[in-house]
């Protein structure tokens, strides 16, 4: 089989095991060592803060953490899918909807990459003009032109991308043509800070739609109708579900993130500890436990039982926490920050070991797979631009008894 030129370049879990780097970054042709520049890295890279001094405040509330933990191995680095940013403080750009299928932001297209035949197409492209070819009340039938997309959110058959301006586009992965598209918002502060998809108890599909005009909005996918619309007092970054569907974590353009009850928007409780401004949050499986990603280095994991103070405050190297992911069985946490490093914790034994996935490059988001065997990081770099995968490590150690 014909190899191409991002195919020779890609690094395989093969390849890595006899000493080539995860990156195909030649050290030994540099002037620099890597674990030099990794110490240059971590010396130099600034941490951007709305809150002055907010990582060095929060560094003495963070837990030790044992490091050497090995739940996921290196599978394969891509460097023919160029993951891209638009927006440095929003980074929820890749999505994987099984092991093999993962959909990202690559300049103006979404991309599907199949690690399976690794092939890759373009699902969606925002450079010209987007307009829906179905008709829903409410959708905008001119479209968008030239829509830069801030946040994305795919989930099973469905895309939902979000822009600079309150766009949002909405795509049935199976179908032709986009279904939905809608300015959710006029206002000079229109940004769609994030996106998430997610089913009702009844088994009808809706999506959240986080806004920097500090206000949620809730949408039925099967009509495209706006159902719930509430608003808050500061810029929503971040806006995750609780399981059972009755609890919102909000978090945004303030230190203190709020509980609110999903079916009115009234405020439960607020969220006290962080420093700075949050910009990432999701729930455990279980329905008990959340985490909260902030601009202060640290994530927060909460207990919705007794939200007076967080149960762990876990660290990051270099800067904001800017994206959380639970496996769907509740065993792991996986936390980004904006360069270099993902965390994946073992949620299942209180967030003591960790597991630190060590690279160079901006990141664009992270995803695990539904089942949880593959974990995917977009890295957005000039050079280095890629998708990296890793594979869930699994102990059959029962196989050895038949040897």
């Amino acid at each position: 089989m014909e190899m191409t030129v991002g195919q020779k370049a890609d690094t395989s879990s093969a390849q890595a095991r006899r000493g080539r780097d995860i990156q195909g970054i030649p050290w030994e042709r540099l002037s620099i060592t890597r674990e030099k520049y990794r110490q240059t890295r971590l010396e130099q890279y600034k941490n951007y803060e709305n809150i002055a001094h907010s990582g060095e405040g929060s560094k003495k509330e963070c837990n030790i953490t044992k490091s050497g933990g090995k739940y996921y191995e290196f599978r394969h680095n891509s460097r023919s899918v160029k993951s891209t940013i638009l927006h440095f403080q929003l980074r929820n750009l890749v999505w994987a909807t099984s092991k093999h299928d993962v959909y990202l932001m690559s300049h103006s297209s979404v991309i599907h990459w199949s690690s399976l035949t690794c092939n890759k197409s373009e699902v969606l492209n925002v450079s010209g003009h987007v307009a829906p070819t179905e008709k829903h009340p409410g959708s905008l039938l001119e479209g968008f032109s030239q829509t830069q997309v801030s946040t994305l959110a795919v989930k099973d058959n469905l895309l939902v991308a979000g822009g600079f301006q309150g766009e949002l586009i909405c795509k049935n992965l199976y179908r032709p043509g986009v279904s939905f598209c809608t300015r959710t918002t006029y206002d000079d502060n229109a940004i769609t800070n994030a996106v998430e998809i997610y089913a009702t108890y009844s088994g009808a599909v809706h999506f959240t739609a986080s806004n920097n005009d500090c206000r949620i909005r809730n949408f039925d996918m099967g009509t495209f109708q706006l159902t719930k619309h509430f608003q808050f007092p500061w810029p929503v970054n971040h806006t995750s579900l609780s399981p059972d569907g009755k609890l919102l974590v909000i978090v945004g353009d303030n230190p203190d993130g709020i509980m609110v009850d999903s079916r009115d928007g009234k405020v439960i409780a607020s969220l006290s500890g962080h420093l700075d401004f949050s910009f990432a949050s999701a729930w455990h499986p279980d329905g008990m436990t959340f985490a909260t990603g902030n601009q202060d280095k640290t994530c927060r994991v909460w207990d919705a039982r007794n939200l007076s103070k967080s149960v762990a405050v876990l660290k990051g190297n270099l800067g904001a926490i800017r994206s959380i992911r639970y496996t769907t069985d509740g065993r792991y946490m996986a936390m980004a920050e904006p360069a270099d490093f993902v965390h994946v914790f073992d949620a299942k034994n209180g967030y003591e070991e960790e597991q630190e996935i060590d690279f160079f490059g901006e990141i664009s988001g992270i995803s695990f797979s539904p089942d949880t065997e593959s974990l995917f990081v977009g890295i957005w770099d000039r050079t280095y631009g890629s998708l990296l995968e890793y594979g869930r490590r699994r102990n059959y150690s029962y196989l050895d008894s038949l040897f």
